[in-house]
C-alpha cells in the first residue's frame, strides 16, 4: 500500500497569471503540477427572509471552482449528497477525483447544496441530532461490507488501514433526504449553472436524483454521469407506479420527462450489488428508468464496473483505490458524446 501523505495543497504564483497546485501524493507519483488559470467560490440561488430592516439571506448553495490553463469547453459540476470532501481525496490519502479531472483539463465546480456544508444557512428552523450507529449504517450503505463491520473481500478500499475508515466516516455532514429538499437544492443549482454555463453534472448517491431534477429546470445541463444513484425521475404516465420514499421517485409530466431525452445520461454501478436487497431494488429501477428514456428517443445507459473488469468498487467508486481507472471510463463516456473538446477560451464563472 502506498504510504499516505497528509499534507495541505501548496500554491505559488506562476507567470503572474496562473497558480501551480501540487499535492504531495502527486509529487510522489511523478505527476506534473496542476496549473490553474484561476480558482475561487461563490454562492448561488436562495432567497431572503425578513424585511428591509431585518433580513437573512438563506437557502443558497456554495460553489468552489478550479479552472486549469487551456481547459476543456465543458466544466464538470461535482455533486455529492453528503460531503464535498469525497471528490477531493482517495480514502488512503491518494489523489482525489477533482485533481485527476483537473489534470485532464476539466474545470471542476464542487457543489454544496442549501443547508449543508458551506451553505448551511437555511430559511427554516432545523436541528441536528446525534445518532450513534451512523458509522455502521454508512459502512453497509456504501457496500464496504456487512454488519457488524465485516469487510467484503477484494473491495477497492484500504481495509487494513484504520485511518482510511476513520477519514471516510468523518467526511460527512447531515443530509436532508426528502423530495422537498431535493427541489430546494435543484432550484439553487439551476441558478449556479446560469452563472457557469453548460456543464456535465457528475454525481454520487442522492446527488443523482437532484441532477435529474436540475436537468428539467435548466438548459445548462449538457450530460449527467451518476455514480450509484438511488433516486429517479419518472413520467406520471408510467404504466406502474413505485411508492415514493426519501429519494423519490419523483413523478413529472411527460413533457418534463422528455427533457431528459435531450442529454446523454450514464448510470454507474459498483460491485456487490447482490449482497444488498435494497440496492438490488434500486438497480432494477435504474434499468426501468433507462428503458423509459431510450423508448422516448433518449441516450441513457448503465455502466456496471465489474463488467468492465473493475472489481470491488464501493458506493463511492471515485474515491476507491482504483479511481484512476474509474476516471478513464468517465473520460471515455465524455469523448464518446463529444463532451471533452478543448475550449478556445477559459470557462467563465
Amino acid at each position: 500500500m502506498k504510504k499516505r501523505v497528509w499534507l495541505p495543497l501548496a500554491a505559488a504564483a506562476f507567470g503572474g497569471m496562473a497558480t501551480i497546485v501540487q499535492t504531495a501524493t502527486a509529487q510522489s507519483d511523478g505527476h506534473a503540477p496542476i496549473v490553474l488559470a484561476r480558482q475561487g467560490s461563490f454562492e448561488a440561488g436562495g432567497r431572503v427572509i425578513g424585511d428591509g430592516e431585518k433580513s437573512q439571506a438563506c437557502d443558497h448553495g456554495h460553489v468552489e471552482y478550479q479552472i486549469p490553463v487551456k481547459p476543456r469547453a465543458l466544466p464538470l459540476f461535482l455533486w455529492h449528497s453528503s460531503s464535498a470532501a469525497a471528490w477531493q481525496r482517495r480514502w488512503d490519502g491518494g489523489e482525489g477525483f477533482q485533481s485527476i479531472l483537473l489534470r485532464r483539463g476539466f474545470s471542476t465546480y464542487v457543489w454544496e447544496g442549501p443547508r449543508v456544508g458551506r451553505a448551511n444557512y437555511g430559511c427554516e428552523d432545523y436541528a441536528y441530532k446525534a445518532a450513534p450507529g451512523r458509522d455502521q449504517s454508512s459502512f453497509v450503505a456504501w457496500r464496504l461490507g456487512s454488519a457488524p463491520m465485516a469487510w467484503f473481500p477484494g473491495i477497492q478500499f484500504p481495509t487494513n488501514d484504520p485511518e482510511a475508515w476513520d477519514q471516510a466516516r468523518r467526511a460527512r455532514y447531515d443530509e436532508f433526504d426528502t423530495v422537498r429538499n431535493a427541489e430546494l437544492e435543484t432550484d439553487a443549482a439551476a441558478k449556479a449553472l446560469e452563472r457557469i454555463g453548460p456543464s456535465v453534472l457528475v454525481t454520487n448517491s442522492a446527488g443523482g436524483l437532484r441532477a435529474l431534477l436540475t436537468a428539467i429546470k435548466s438548459d445548462n445541463v449538457a450530460a449527467i454521469v451518476a455514480y450509484e444513484n438511488p433516486g429517479f425521475v419518472l413520467p406520471d404516465d408510467a404504466a406502474s407506479k413505485v411508492e415514493p420514499g426519501p429519494y423519490g421517485p419523483v413523478y413529472v409530466s411527460a413533457r418534463e420527462f422528455d427533457k431528459l431525452t435531450r442529454i446523454p445520461i450514464q448510470l454507474v454501478w459498483g460491485d456487490n450489488l447482490d449482497k444488498s436487497a435494497s440496492w438490488q431494488r434500486i438497480y432494477a429501477l435504474s434499468e426501468e428508468f433507462v428503458r423509459m428514456i431510450n423508448a422516448r428517443g433518449g441516450r441513457a445507459e448503465i455502466l456496471l464496473l465489474p463488467e468492465t473488469g473493475l472489481r470491488g468498487n464501493t458506493h463511492i467508486p471515485f474515491a476507491d483505490l482504483n479511481n484512476v481507472a474509474v476516471a478513464d471510463l468517465l473520460s471515455a463516456f465524455l469523448r464518446k458524446h463529444g463532451l471533452d473538446h478543448r475550449s478556445k477560451r477559459g470557462n467563465s464563472r
